[in-house]
């Protein structure tokens, strides 16, 4: 019996340690709060070696209480680790408490609360997280326009610019050919003192001057011959 008695409490003894070896404890989780490229996460990582499922739930502090709820996941813990991750835009010191239940032994938080790093993934109002190289200004312009001084020297579409109308406008038209030519005769007494046709008719007056002399003349002689006869 005394026997027995020794063997019984060697494996219950057995039994509780290798109960206590792979209960679920509050130590085998660990969490974190990093950046994946500009977005923030917070992960949480079980290494618990029997894989006891855990509830993780994620909440936001403020001054010591709960502002928000972030997310609740179940994990499943082994030797080397499992992670699960909340997304989160979390902000630069920001606090958060993870709380884990792992039924049986374990409903309690990671102790201490997370705290977020002081650098945020990306700066604020778009300004990029230090160590990101900023980006290249645009070079302004050779020509830069500049605006008129004066609303009134502003010329409004469709409006001819004074001397491109006065180098467009035809030129006014040598009216010297349009207008009424002068009379021959006045043309030539004007430019000469005579006209051109002067010679002619007084070589024409003298021929009928000389004409009529001479009837004149052969008149009186034929009336002067027959007196005599």
């Amino acid at each position: 019996m005394r026997a027995l008695g020794v063997v019984s409490a060697s494996a219950a003894l057995t039994v509780g340690l290798a109960g206590s070896a792979a209960a679920c404890d509050i130590k085998d989780f660990s969490a974190e709060a990093k950046c994946v490229g500009d977005n923030g996460v917070i992960t949480v990582t079980d290494v618990d070696p029997a894989g006891v499922p855990a509830t993780v739930t994620v909440f936001l502090e403020n001054n010591g209480a709960d502002e928000r709820k972030v997310g609740e996941q179940v994990v499943k813990g082994s030797r080397k680790g499992v992670t699960i991750t909340f997304e989160e835009e979390w902000k630069p010191s920001a606090e958060y408490r993870i709380h884990v239940k792992a039924a049986p032994s374990v409903d309690e938080d990671i102790t201490p609360n997370l705290t977020t790093p002081a650098t945020a993934c990306k700066g604020e109002e778009g300004t990029p997280a230090p160590g990101t190289p900023a980006p290249e200004e645009p070079t302004p312009s050779a020509s830069v326009s500049t605006p008129a001084e004066d609303s009134e020297d502003v010329e409004e579409p469709g409006t001819p610019n004074p001397s491109e109308s006065a180098a467009e406008s035809p030129a006014p038209a040598d009216t010297s050919d349009n207008a009424p030519s002068p009379a021959v005769g006045d043309s030539n007494l004007a430019e000469t003192g005579a006209d051109s046709h002067t010679a002619l008719i007084a070589g024409v007056a003298v021929a009928l001057v000389a004409v009529g002399g001479g009837a004149v003349f052969l008149g009186m002689r034929r009336r002067g011959t027959g007196k005599d006869s």
